[in-house]
């Protein structure tokens, strides 16, 4: 059963007297633990239990932040078995400042994956999704005072095993190579926050989905849209409606490129050519710009009467002569402005790269559509806690550099503290600090404390 486990010196020593110790666990520290006790100061991992609901009969006196909390450790340390999550936190201080831990006194160690298992099958997949967007937008923003002029769409796919058909909800489609695949995929909104970004919203669903049917819903609706706000997308996200709606109802300006089979797209570059008012690319050699305006009328939806004016700037590859042209609903911006405000969306490709290969985003030990989902927002919240500790002034020197390199560069710190654990409570000691201990207690004490090393 789980219950609270409460930071007690005098309980703990009390019951290592009386031989009732149920576990000792080593205290290792790594850059993982210093970013969650960065959050615990800042009171981010607080903004873990605020929105959440919770369907829990029993056990309700364990807060489900230390459970979160927790969790997402354990996908920052990279391990994705439900097995590890309650071992991902073993260092001192943090324990310390969370106050508790959790143990399960039916099996006389801590809580189990079975544990786990039970608690995750009270809720959805889009609860849990639901869980990341309101934590995120209405806690930890609101905490940190933080606010996203621009914004990034972009939707990746999640592959599992091809050959498993279990995977709730999965569907097949096709990767980026043309291959068939398997899996799921996440439509992400990614706010830009000082030198990175914060994916800061996401919707879920099976992988032959359309980008914009999935995406939507959440453009339409999103709390993250001011007025004068940026949205970037790619060609995938392509809706005249959509654009509309965005400039008209949420005063939020998109920008776009064109595909080459669009009206638009030819009457833009014919316009460009007419003019021939070339100017350099501001980062690509051999590469030239210019801006088209009025090219909203070669680009109509059902309504034309409510299209919202767009301009174009045409970029011009003159070493192998070939075109790309932007679209944007802002119609006051430069063609270099639209240029380098587009030129921020490969940032969200990396983000996902990243998450794909050194945080085991794909990693998944389950079948199950509302674990599969959990697995996915532990991974993203771990990923926030590392961009909000990199923009912090303790984290600024690891700014640039991927997580998982530093853990590896890092490797394995001394054990200078150890974790005892008794009934419902734990206490953290020192090496030196433990041995005192034991040296005055009883000879059969002495003894009994070294089965736990054995």
């Amino acid at each position: 059963m789980l219950t609270i486990c409460k930071n007690n010196r005098y309980e703990v020593e009390k019951s290592v007297k009386n031989m009732q110790l149920d576990a000792i666990m080593p205290s290792a520290s790594d850059i993982i633990d210093d970013i969650i006790l960065a959050m615990i100061q800042d009171g981010i991992i607080d903004c873990l239990h605020n929105p959440f609901i919770d369907k829990r009969r029993h056990n309700t006196c364990v807060p489900f932040k230390l459970v979160m909390a927790l969790a997402i450790a354990s996908k920052m340390k990279v391990r994705s078995s439900l097995t590890d999550i309650p071992y991902a936190i073993s260092d001192h201080r943090v324990l310390a400042e969370l106050g508790y831990n959790i143990i399960n006194h039916d099996r006389e160690e801590l809580f189990t994956e079975g544990t786990i298992r039970h608690l995750l099958g009270k809720y959805t997949a889009d609860e849990w999704v639901n869980y990341y967007n309101d934590t995120v937008r209405r806690n930890i923003f609101a905490k940190k005072g933080i606010v996203t002029n621009i914004h990034i769409l972009d939707c990746t796919k999640i592959a599992v095993n091809f050959d498993n058909e279990n995977y709730e909800n999965s569907s097949i489609t096709f990767d980026r190579k043309g291959d068939k695949m398997r899996g799921y995929k996440v439509s992400s909104l990614r706010g830009i926050y000082k030198d990175t970004g914060i994916i800061e919203e996401i919707r879920f669903g099976t992988a032959s989905i359309h980008d914009l049917h999935l995406s939507e819903e959440m453009l339409k609706t999103t709390k993250c849209f001011k007025y004068g706000d940026i949205l970037i997308n790619d060609r995938g996200f392509l809706s005249r409606e959509l654009i509309n709606y965005l400039k008209s109802y949420k005063g939020v300006d998109t920008y776009v490129p064109l595909r080459h089979n669009m009206v638009a797209f030819e009457q833009a570059v014919s316009s460009a050519k007419e003019q021939n008012n070339w100017m350099p690319h501001p980062y690509r050699k051999n590469q030239f710009i210019t801006a088209v305006s009025d090219m909203g009328v070669h680009w109509e939806s059902d309504q034309k009467y409510v299209d919202v004016p767009i301009n174009t700037c045409v970029v011009w590859d003159k070493e192998v002569n070939t075109y790309a042209v932007f679209a944007t609903t802002n119609t006051k911006a430069t063609a270099s402005e639209i240029i380098k405000i587009y030129e921020l969306r490969p940032e969200i490709e990396e983000d996902f790269r990243q998450l794909k290969d050194f945080w085991k985003l794909e990693d998944f030990k389950s079948t199950k559509y509302n674990v599969i989902s959990f697995h996915i927002i532990c991974v993203l919240l771990g990923y926030l806690f590392y961009q909000l500790y990199i923009n912090s002034e303790k984290g600024q020197k690891y700014l640039g550099k991927s997580l998982p390199v530093l853990l590896k560069k890092q490797g394995i710190g001394f054990i200078s503290h150890l974790v005892l654990y008794s009934g419902k409570y734990f206490f953290c000691m020192s090496l030196v600090e433990f041995f005192e201990f034991r040296d005055g207690c009883a000879k059969e004490v002495q003894t009994y404390l070294l089965k736990f090393f054995k």
